[in-house]
């Protein structure tokens, strides 16, 4: 268990070190600070609170009942902060990134992802100018609610195929997808086109990520997955804890 426990704090410290090296940040899919209309940038407020008040139950429930899981949620919180502050250029001109929160979906549940997820796009808006505080609620719902919701939905369908790693694969790769639809969605509603309003603004929001957005979708599953395996090697009391392997 004291091995475990330092590699997952070396895991933490290496995710620190990347946050802190990290380039100067980019345009990217988190939307920007103050970008959106204040009716649509409180709306979107006030929709992610009560996601965010109920996984905070969550997350107290596990962290008393299971202490030893701690450093597992840290590890997922990280794993979420790095992948999401990568910003890879777009042939588009802007950028793309993956976002993370299928991992902790999977080992946690949604809500508790809500939680982390926030809390990440939180430290990234003040520390890396990555999003905004008035765009907080409006990121919040995209990549930490319904990222994690369909995560943990397409994990516990898929499961019943028997192929574990499969489920995991495709529910960080369709997380990471959803993720972005959401956004293209948000944008759309924010700014119809003047021509063809909702539904071209979406296809015209949605294009300019797809092109690299499909190899980052895969890209996260298969990493997800990677992540998995050295968790089973590592931390398998850990995931026999929380009932996703047997003993």
């Amino acid at each position: 268990m004291k091995k475990q426990n330092l590699s997952l704090a070396a895991i933490a410290m290496l995710s620190a070190y990347l946050i802190i090296g990290a380039p100067a940040p980019a345009q990217a899919m988190h939307v920007a600070e103050g970008f959106l209309p204040v009716q649509w940038a409180v709306f979107w407020w006030i929709v992610a609170l009560p996601f965010f008040l109920i996984g905070l139950r969550s997350l107290s429930r596990i962290t008393q009942q299971h202490p030893e899981l701690k450093l597992l949620l840290a590890l997922s919180g990280a794993f979420t902060f790095v992948l999401s502050a990568l910003k890879i250029p777009s042939v588009t001109g802007s950028c793309s990134h993956p976002t993370g929160t299928g991992l902790g979906a999977i080992l946690f549940g949604p809500s508790v992802m809500t939680v982390l997820g926030g809390l990440v796009l939180l430290f990234q808006a003040v520390l890396l100018a990555h999003g905004g505080l008035t765009t907080l609620g409006a990121n919040m719902f995209s990549m930490a609610i319904v990222g994690p919701f369909v995560a943990y939905g397409v994990y516990h369908l898929l499961l019943r195929l028997g192929n574990q790693k499969l489920a995991i694969f495709l529910a960080s790769a369709l997380e990471n997808l959803l993720t972005y639809v959401t956004t293209s969605i948000q944008l759309a509603l924010a700014f119809p086109a003047a021509s063809g309003g909702f539904w071209a603004a979406f296809l015209k929001f949605a294009g300019i990520f797809a092109i690299t957005q499909f190899p980052l979708a895969i890209s996260e599953g298969l990493l997800t997955v990677l992540i998995w395996n050295w968790l089973q090697t590592y931390n398998r009391e850990e995931l026999e804890t929380l009932k996703l392997i047997k003993n």
